[in-house]
């Protein structure tokens, strides 16, 4: 299909044919190695097949095409076997992404860290310094592929194609490129991992709460856990000053929404599971300290690793997501007993977040549906959170129906004596 000849200047070109009885075309490439010109016979085969058949070329190939220098890339394009590059516009995709988040400071870690593994998917798929202009649709849509052939989870890949679009789109306001964003029609929405979903029972929160290795562990278990808080973001954001002891009601610092006007922080109760660990972080406090949780602040803390580590002298077999699947086990737990815009409120997050993220059907649920109306334990229950989602029990005893839905009070680890819990002379907790 193709030939490689050389020519009387001692430089080399490629002939070719793309269709039988087709018109004879060829690519000089000049004064190079005959290595290098046995190279390029390789990758321009795969050119002339995929223009043969009219197919996308393969990524590598791709990648070939995009390191070629602009003399060759355009006799490719006039012998039909690429597209023209557009007008380079001078901003290679790392250099631009650099630059993005330099102008981004209020960016929180997290982020950076997330546009950073987009930087190096982009960058060693295209090459650092692939000029932005020169992406095309097809050029977006074969990175999409090799990330689904590289097996990567399909939340995973549809987050990253998110922080392209919106890489792209800065760089469309800006001006550094022109025309359409190459991933504008990617689809990019997450959707729930049902299998991922998994109800935390009370039983195996407070078995974690017993074996942590001191208050301050056993109070981040209790916030995600019985406050539905974030953790780590929200729970390291907590200070001394948001809780009101008096009027039993928490102020919730929230980093990941504070963008967005009104919507910094929020408000919840401080519901009886909370005091006690609560209070006993206040009583270790040394006068003067500011944040609740103080001993696991620095970014080399891995929270999910240690909380393994106390799940396996608990005794509990972990979940898929430790922290988010606390959270959300509460949320489940208390749309069962209040309107959803009130829970919404408390726990920040919206009914169509909360419908495909957080709540969760319990095997409560289904004993409820089966059990006649006028069994007792039902009745009792019917106003009360539920238990684990059949199958996932994370090695905890199963309660039945009637010890399923127990009331706050009713938790061993978080009886609280009738007196005496409100601190003599509070340090820094201050009123709202």
């Amino acid at each position: 299909m193709a030939s490689l000849f050389k020519q009387n200047d001692g430089g080399w070109r490629i002939e070719f044919t793309t269709a039988k009885n087709g018109p004879r075309r060829h690519v000089r490439l000049g004064q190079v190695a005959r290595n290098d010109a046995s190279t390029a016979l390789t990758w321009i085969e795969k050119l002339i097949t995929a223009k043969a058949m009219a197919a996308s070329i393969d990524p590598e190939t791709a990648r070939w095409v995009s390191t070629v220098s602009d003399a060759l890339h355009e006799r490719l394009a006039r012998a039909g076997l690429v597209a023209p590059r557009a007008q380079a516009s001078g901003m290679s995709i790392g250099a631009f992404i650099d630059k993005f988040l330099q102008q981004h400071p209020e960016y929180k870690p997290f982020t950076v860290t997330n546009m950073m593994q987009a930087r190096r998917r982009l960058t060693q798929f295209f090459g650092d310094n692939r000029d932005m202009q020169t992406i095309t649709n097809n050029d977006a849509e074969d990175f999409r592929m090799n990330m689904v052939d590289a097996g990567l989870a399909e939340a995973t890949y549809r987050r990253c194609l998110g922080r392209c679009r919106q890489l792209f789109k800065a760089a469309i306001k800006r001006g550094i490129i022109k025309g359409e964003n190459p991933f504008a029609d990617m689809a990019v929405t997450v959707r729930a991992d049902k299998a991922r979903q998994f109800f935390v029972s009370r039983e195996c929160a407070n078995k974690l709460i017993a074996a942590a290795p001191n208050a301050q562990w056993r109070a981040m278990i209790a916030l995600s856990r019985y406050g539905g808080i974030r953790t780590p973001s929200e729970t390291l954001a907590l200070r001394w000053g948001d809780v009101d002891f008096e009027r039993s009601r928490i102020r919730i610092p929230s980093p990941k929404t504070e963008r967005h006007e009104g919507r910094d922080c929020r408000y919840i109760p401080m519901f009886p599971e909370l005091r006690k660990p609560l209070m006993d972080c206040f009583e270790q406090a040394e006068p003067g300290e500011e944040h609740i949780i103080t001993r696991y602040r620095s970014v080399s803390q891995n929270l999910r690793t240690q909380l393994l580590r106390i799940a396996d002298r608990a005794g509990v077999t972990p979940w898929p997501k430790l922290w988010h699947n606390m959270r959300a086990s509460r949320q489940t737990e208390l749309a069962e007993s209040y309107p959803i815009h009130v829970v919404c409120e408390w726990i920040g997050n919206s009914r169509a977040v909360a419908q495909e993220h957080y709540l969760t059907v319990t095997d409560a649920h289904y004993e409820r549906a089966i059990a006649s109306p006028d069994n007792s334990a039902v009745k009792s229950a019917a106003a009360q959170p539920g238990l684990p989602v059949h199958g996932h029990e994370a090695n905890c005893e199963t309660s039945n129906i009637s010890q399923a839905f127990t009331t706050m009070h009713d938790n061993t680890y978080m009886d609280m004596p009738g007196a005496g819990l409100e601190p003599a002379r509070p340090k820094t907790v201050t009123g709202f």
